[in-house]
């Protein structure tokens, strides 16, 4: 690591070697990311109406946070739960948990993630390959669950196609000051004839990280009269996490068939306790093959299944096991492409069962078996004029069923429709309305115990009914291949929003929430900008963007939705001289005022990151995308509160952060 450093150190030395390096001639281009995510035939993001991201395997390094929802937090229209260093998951157009589908290679990642937003989503960005975020329409094929939208993991451990290269590997290893840590995670791929074997390893371990303001807020103290509690370095807020996992492929002339196997294992501390913490391991076995049809009705069959074992336990102290949560299950999908006349489109079948099980004293629900079947469709056509149009219906039937309140069962139904044109000269237009509806999951039906990570005791209501939303949504956009510009509208209208309500009682000295239902609406957009320019000021390669979210959420009382982000602006400026590039990240966010009933607003913040990167493939060291890499986040050292965490007002975000490290290809 004293190589490290020493190298970024001289990286301005190593600038003027760069300048004499040949350079090259061909124009900056604006690259289109296809989204695998998507039903149907291949896209990018470019032809969708939706505003979609993804992440590739370089942009996730660079974005790398102790869990998924922190590392995609500044993606466009993106935040997170921020439950600490351990547990955070996406928030999506002020969205969350129950709302949005966190996905693994397309399949569920059964765990209980959802159900508490102290529990660690079994997905992580440190050994993906890829990370894609869907809303819109085409999210609606994933059920229910992705009426917020979707986040797609791709580990890339079952291959669909060979790779280029007989063998190839990546090793990845960083330092971070903020906790003290360390992050590292290795790759490798061998391929011999049609049979491809991927290994993968990663491992992560931060200590307790360093906060710039004392713990509880200013706003708490205040209404409180509690001291300020401890800064510094905010107690139990340590993460390690531990992954291996290996896939093997079969890829011939019209189809491909493998299997995968990973497991993972987590500990963290829960912040708001002195010593306890969650340990965590989950087993995933997954299969997924696909075979290319082309008889002029079906284009391709894919199939693809995992079945998962997770477990939970919540120490009150290291020699004192609390409450277990264990979930298992299955998860499979049957796609069928085809072409019916002037349609492309995807046709298929989804089936999920799984079993959810909380033991000791503090669970706050009894065992619950969940199943779901459902059925879609899904069509697209682009027209020669520029034209497209896009549409999907979905249909399915949830079962849950408790071993004290008994069964429900939901029968759902999904659609939507969009329309876009796209001119030559470079610009888009689009519309799409969408309606979708969601079954309550297990605790909101059935939770009834106190639930110390969020300080709640939470009741759930078996009369609950299904969650319907009307999504509407426009956009315009324009780009040529160095510049690009786009704003999108959207408007949801939820029929019967379910939501957790305060009810000024107290059980077990822990006030009582319930879980209620009321029509809401959520309004807002995202508008962004990128630019791109070759041979700029100080004689380097340029790239400029800038990106703008608002959410505003009211119920049909006319209080404020809970827990929704603020307006948050993002930009960000680097320069590229070949060898060396150093960039520059600033994040302004408002104040969040409309905070909900019993919640103190949140104060807005402003932050600013720097970042240094040192190409060492030039100068022999690995291959295309081996770096030395530095950064500083947060630099100033702000008060971060996340308006979109239950702990806003008790937990923090971290304070500056130094994080170095090496990004090695072979």
């Amino acid at each position: 690591m004293k190589f490290l450093l020493a190298a970024v150190a001289v990286a301005p030395l190593i600038a003027g070697m760069a300048h004499a390096q040949d350079q090259a001639e061909d124009e900056v281009r604006i690259e289109q990311t296809v989204i695998v995510t998507l039903p149907g035939p291949q896209r990018t993001a470019g032809e969708l109406v939706s505003n979609v991201a993804a992440l590739d395997r370089k942009e996730i390094v660079e974005a790398l946070a102790s869990t998924l929802g922190d590392t995609l937090d500044r993606q466009p229209g993106v935040a997170s739960t921020s439950f600490g260093q351990g547990a955070s998951r996406p928030v999506l157009r002020g969205l969350g948990a129950e709302r949005v589908q966190v996905l693994t290679n397309g399949i569920g990642v059964i765990d209980v993630s959802a159900a508490s937003p102290d529990h660690q989503v079994a997905a992580d960005g440190i050994d993906a390959q890829k990370v894609e975020i869907l809303r819109g329409p085409a999210a609606l094929v994933y059920g229910g669950q992705a009426i917020g939208g979707v986040v797609n993991v791709i580990d890339g451990l079952i291959m669909e196609d060979l790779p280029k290269r007989p063998f190839a590997g990546e090793a990845y290893g960083a330092t971070n000051s903020v906790n003290e840590g360390t992050e590292g995670g290795a790759r490798v791929q061998a391929v011999n004839g049609p049979i491809v074997v991927t290994l993968t390893a990663s491992t992560r371990d931060f200590g307790n990280y360093d906060i710039p303001v004392p713990a509880q807020s200013d706003r708490l103290r205040a209404e409180t009269g509690n001291p300020a509690g401890p800064d510094g370095e905010l107690p139990n807020s340590f993460v390690q996490t531990n992954s291996v996992a290996g896939g093997l492929s079969w890829i011939g002339d019209k189809g491909f068939l493998g299997g995968a196997v990973r497991q993972q294992s987590s500990q963290y501390g829960l912040p708001l306790e002195e010593t306890a913490f969650i340990d965590l391991t989950q087993t995933r076995y997954d299969i997924r093959g696909g075979l290319n049809v082309d008889n002029g009705f079906l284009t391709k069959i894919i199939a693809s299944g995992s079945v998962a074992d997770y477990e939970h336990t919540e120490f009150e102290a290291p020699d004192e096991p609390g409450t277990i949560f264990k979930t298992n299950g299955f998860e499979g999908r049957i796609e069928a492409g085809h072409v019916l006349g002037p349609l492309e489109g995807e046709v298929g079948l989804q089936y999920a069962d799984s079993s959810l099980d909380a033991i000791g004293d503090e669970a706050f629900i009894t065992p619950t078996d969940t199943t779901s079947l459902g059925v879609f469709l899904y069509e697209t056509h682009d027209f020669d004029s520029g034209l497209g149009i896009e549409g999907g219906i979905r249909a399915e039937q949830v079962d849950l069923d408790n071993e004290s309140a008994g069964k429900v069962s939901f029968d759902l139904f999904s659609g939507s429709a969009g329309i876009h044109q796209h001119w030559a000269s470079g610009w888009f237009l689009g519309a799409q309305a969408s309606w979708a509806e969601r079954a309550p999951n297990q605790s909101e039906l059935f939770a009834d115990g106190p639930h110390l990570a969020t300080e709640q005791y939470e009741v759930g209501d078996r009369t609950l009914g299904k969650e319907r939303g009307l999504n509407l949504e426009g956009t315009a956009r324009w780009d040529n291949d160095t510049m690009r510009f786009g704003v999108n509208l959207f408007l949801t209208d939820f029929s019967d929003f379910i939501y957790l309500a305060a009810t000024g009682a107290e059980r077990d000295d822990l006030p009582v929430f319930v879980f209620r239902q009321q029509d809401a609406q959520f309004t807002g957009g995202e508008a962004f900008a990128e630019y791109q320019l070759l041979g700029g000021p100080l004689k380097a390669d340029w790239k400029f963007d800038a990106g703008l979210d608002l959410v505003n959420a009211e119920f049909d009382d006319g209080s404020d939705v809970p827990y929704v982000p603020p307006v948050t602006l993002n930009a960000g400026a680097e320069a590229d001289w070949g060898a060396l590039a150093l960039g520059a990240k600033l994040t302004w966010a408002g104040d969040q005022d409309s905070s909900g009933a019993g919640l103190l607003p949140t104060d807005g913040y402003v932050t600013a990151d720097l970042h240094a990167d040192l190409d060492i493939a030039r100068y022999g060291a690995g291959r295309e995308g081996t770096k030395l890499f530095i950064e500083a986040r947060n630099i100033g050292d702000a008060e971060v509160r996340a308006a979109t965490s239950v702990l806003k007002d008790s937990v923090p975000m971290p304070g500056r952060n130094i994080r170095a490290g090496v990004r090695f290809l072979f």
